[in-house]
């Protein structure tokens, strides 16, 4: 194996170059989601929540929260996922005080899907966390990706994508030229991405019942998580890691519950 060594200020020097035209911050539209602060530590930390507003009653109390470690699994034939994912314009990368997200307006039958034995699920908003919040066999990865997705029913379903560091990611580099350094958003105008790009090829799984890892932890959450991980640049790790170094919530106990891995 052949090993490769660059600088880290090469890698950085990299990833600081700024994008064609890069727009500034637009903050005087952004509204906060929500309307008790948190924090992922101190005395607005994860231990909490449930303290600081009785609409978060479940990230303390609840019983099936996420994320958690995927240690012992049961093998079973489940359904492929197909992501009916669209290149579309996505307006607004927003930085919402946590992590860097986007989120999507489209109305059906416009938008992305996610289609699971049958059921479409419309993509609504993606956001990362460093390290992964989800555990495999005790270990976190470098980085995670959550992809939410809504049914017309109302059922809820998260996609995570494990990420690690390698090659640089071609769609995370489109979003990470118009990271917004501090809390708001930021107008890209028609920027188009495909969050197909930050996809693995291989698509086994493993799903459980879970919730909304960020305060108010609404369970009922379907979560699949992919168990291969995709590749992005130290550079941007880096990058990401320099406005949130470790915006994960610890991983919460099974009570009981089962988690399926597919064959």
């Amino acid at each position: 194996m052949r090993t490769v060594v660059v600088s880290l200020a090469c890698l950085l020097a990299t990833t600081a170059l700024p994008g064609p035209a890069r727009a500034q911050a637009d903050y005087s539209h952004y509204v906060s989601p929500w309307k008790t602060p948190w924090d992922y530590s101190g005395t607005r930390g994860p231990e909490r929540w449930s303290e600081l507003d009785p609409a978060y009653a479940a990230c303390n109390r609840g019983k099936e929260q996420s994320p958690i470690d995927i240690d012992a699994t049961q093998r079973a034939d489940l359904p492929a996922l197909r992501f009916e994912y669209l290149n579309s314009a996505v307006h607004y990368v927003i930085n919402n005080g946590h992590t860097i997200r986007v989120d999507y307006h489209d109305a059906p039958p416009q938008g992305s899907f996610l289609v699971v034995d049958g059921k479409r699920y419309q993509l609504t908003q993606l956001h990362f966390h460093r390290p992964s919040e989800e555990l495999i066999h005790g270990r976190r990865y470098d980085m995670v990706l959550h992809l939410m997705h809504k049914a017309a029913d109302g059922e809820v379903v998260g996609v995570a994508v494990l990420l690690q560091a390698g090659q640089a990611n071609a769609t995370i580099a489109q979003l990470w030229q118009h990271m917004p350094q501090r809390e708001g958003q930021l107008d890209v105008g028609d920027l188009k991405i495909n969050p197909a790009g930050m996809l693995p090829q291989l698509r086994g799984y493993y799903v459980y019942s879970g919730s909304v890892t960020a305060p108010p932890c609404t369970e009922g959450v379907k979560w699949f998580v992919l168990k291969t991980p995709v590749q992005l640049s130290i550079a941007q790790i880096h990058s990401f890691a320099r406005l949130y170094p470790d915006d994960v919530r610890a991983v919460q106990p099974l009570n009981g519950r089962t988690v399926l891995e597919s064959r």
